[in-house]
């Protein structure tokens, strides 16, 4: 077994980290023992040892005293290794010592602290910028500005990490894991138009001209009736569409009209029960930061398809990590999958996988998982404004990376981006995804 020793300061930090590589990401089993002489990590196997400079952590030994701008990585650098991967890999933090013997390694490169930074996200409470939306702009994150954020730099880590233990001869198995494709559909707007539609259109719109435009749509193909067309393009790939409906019956702007009450949508539900595909939460605009109103449309939603929703994505994408993963751990959901940008694309968290949250408020674990969000129709068609070509090479470009880690790619196409206001992406989703 691995026996792996700590520096004696912030311990919950540190065992969550070791624990998301070494079980979350690798499955091995260790043992982990505190070191107030030790002031780096040292990782022990047979006569062998690994040593991963301690380059962050220990210049903050008090509780909570690294949550500062004054933390935040000033410059990284791209050094070429010898157990990367890549090459070159980013340094967030550590610095470009590398010694090898035949028992021994040493290792600049502070992959723990590093892959803390990314996962855990805690840049966000630091950096006070936020959009329109009260959204953490990937233009802002350290990943963007330093172009790594097109990386899966976690897993370069952990990969990094088990070509050292190779190295010196370690005999134990990784964790076998494939490329997981999650296609998922955020149920903004269950339809194109409705009677409510038309009505809005004639007495509070006063447009008679759009009253009759819309009026076409009731008796022909609804453009955001996509739901067999979504399913089936995923059934082709062997794989299931998980659609995130919302509950929000609060009459504020951005949030859209409630229709769990709609014939349509119980025909929808059953529908997507009877193909066996998932079914999950899209809580409202103003949900992010309020438990109240978080759980009551969770339990609108519950009570509408009669069955528990375990996993979901907030409206917006709006996050806040110290109040909005919480709130979904503590009503207990299984998965969250929120965290990807709306202005960029890439890893927000440093890897496509899905893996365990970490509190850093309050300092513990949570039960809830994160499965990051790699990339949203919206934001390569309406922030970035990529043509069909670019959207499509993009989408492939992370489907390739995807199996060059074996990490999991989150994608996000909303029911209503395929045949009206975006004609022709329907073609663009078949041809990227080669179905």
């Amino acid at each position: 077994m691995i026996r792996i020793q700590i520096p004696n300061n912030n311990i919950p930090e540190r065992k969550y980290i070791i624990n998301i590589i070494f079980s979350e990401f690798l499955g091995l089993n260790y043992s982990l023992h505190l070191s107030d002489t030790q002031n780096n990590y040292l990782i022990l196997f047979g006569n062998c040892e690994i040593v991963i400079r301690d380059l962050f952590f220990n210049f903050y030994r008090n509780s909570f005293s690294y949550l500062g701008l004054e933390a935040l990585p000033k410059k990284i650098s791209f050094l070429k290794n010898v157990f990367s991967t890549d090459g070159d890999i980013p340094v967030i933090y550590g610095t470009d010592e590398l010694k090898i013997s035949e028992n021994k390694i040493i290792c600049g490169i502070d992959i723990f602290a590093s892959s803390f930074f990314l996962l855990t996200r805690w840049e966000e409470n630091v950096n006070k910028v936020r959009d329109l939306h009260h959204r953490f702009p990937g233009s802002e994150s350290i990943a963007f500005r330093n172009n790594f954020l097109h990386r899966p730099v976690v897993n370069e880590y952990v990969n990094m990490l088990w070509n050292m233990l190779k190295r010196l001869g370690f005999q134990g198995e990784r964790r076998k894991k494939d490329f997981e494709l999650v296609l998922t559909h955020d149920i903004d707007a269950l339809t194109y138009v409705s009677f409510r539609t038309l009505i809005g259109d004639i007495i509070i719109r006063r447009n008679t001209k759009l009253a009759i435009e819309h009026s076409k749509y009731l008796y022909r193909h609804d453009p955001y009736d996509t739901y067999d067309f979504l399913m089936t393009s995923s059934e082709k790939l062997g794989l299931k569409s998980h659609f995130y409906f919302m509950a929000s019956n609060y009459k504020k702007k951005y949030d859209t009209g409630y229709y769990l009450n709609r014939s349509k949508f119980k025909t929808i539900i059953r529908k997507i029960k009877k193909r066996g595909h998932i079914i999950g939460f899209h809580p409202g605009y103003y949900t992010y930061d309020d438990n109240s109103r978080w759980s009551y449309e969770k339990q609108l939603l519950e009570n509408a398809i009669q069955q528990e929703i375990l996993e979901g994505r907030q409206h917006y994408l709006r996050m806040d990590v110290t109040k909005t993963l919480p709130i979904w751990d503590k009503n207990s959901m299984k998965i969250d999958s929120t965290l990807g940008f709306a202005d960029k694309e890439g890893f927000r968290c440093g890897t496509g996988d899905l893996f365990s949250i970490f509190d850093f408020l309050n300092r513990k674990q949570l039960q809830l998982k994160e499965r990051p969000l790699i990339l949203m129709d919206g934001t390569l068609r309406q922030y970035q404004q990529y043509t069909q070509a670019q959207v499509s090479e993009i989408i492939k470009y992370y489907i390739n990376i995807g199996n060059r880690y074996n990490t999991g790619v989150t994608m996000l196409f909303h029911n209503s981006s395929f045949f009206r206001e975006w004609k022709g992406y329907d073609r663009i989703y078949r041809k990227a995804l080669n179905i």
